[in-house]
């Protein structure tokens, strides 16, 4: 008999120990936090693609190491930092977490290894760490790699124009400071 999966609700413990894997696929609107940084009303981009594999790494004269291994991806449209038109995103994810008895146990492990320590928890919510990993995993500034149409290069604004043709009114201080007379 196959055991049933809740991805919100997972027992870490069990799914490392017995080496589980669980996937899945859902739209970006199922993804609320991810969803606020997608560029544009429609919510049009592909989906969210997700994976989780649990492992036990034996140790000598010690407890098994329980590790969750993860990868996401999808396209997200954003919004290009140089043009402004929508512009779509690969997105991806792929960590390895490691699970430890409790937090003592955490910070004295987080600065020995490289990988992300995490407490365990038998009723963890593996979805809101994919989507977790996938915000961290945003690019800073979204860019065509050619902007589809050539951006205005030069100032177009009258005020600015007319601000600039002004006499400068330190003038007179430099005119003072070179007349012999005064």
């Amino acid at each position: 008999m196959e055991k049933k999966l809740d991805s919100q609700h997972l027992d870490v413990v069990a799914f490392a120990r017995d080496g589980l894997r669980l996937q899945g696929e859902g739209a970006l609107a199922d993804w609320p936090r991810l969803a606020e940084e997608q560029y544009g009303d429609t919510l049009a981009a592909g989906l969210v693609q997700w994976q989780l594999q649990g492992r036990a790494v034996a140790q000598s004269g010690a407890p098994d190491q329980l590790w969750l291994d993860l990868k996401a991806s999808l396209m997200l449209p954003m919004q290009c930092q140089r043009c402004l038109n929508p512009v779509l995103e690969p997105v991806q994810a792929e960590r390895s977490f490691l699970f430890v008895a409790d937090e003592a146990a955490a910070q004295a492990l987080d600065d020995e290894v490289e990988d992300d320590v995490l407490v365990i928890n038998r009723d963890f919510d593996a979805l809101a760490l994919v989507e977790d990993e996938l915000i961290l995993s945003l690019p800073l500034v979204p860019l065509h790699e050619v902007c589809p149409e050539t951006l205005p290069m030069s100032v177009a604004d009258p005020a600015f124009e007319a601000a600039a043709e002004r006499p400068n009114p330190f003038g007179v201080l430099a005119s003072l400071k070179t007349d012999p007379k005064r």
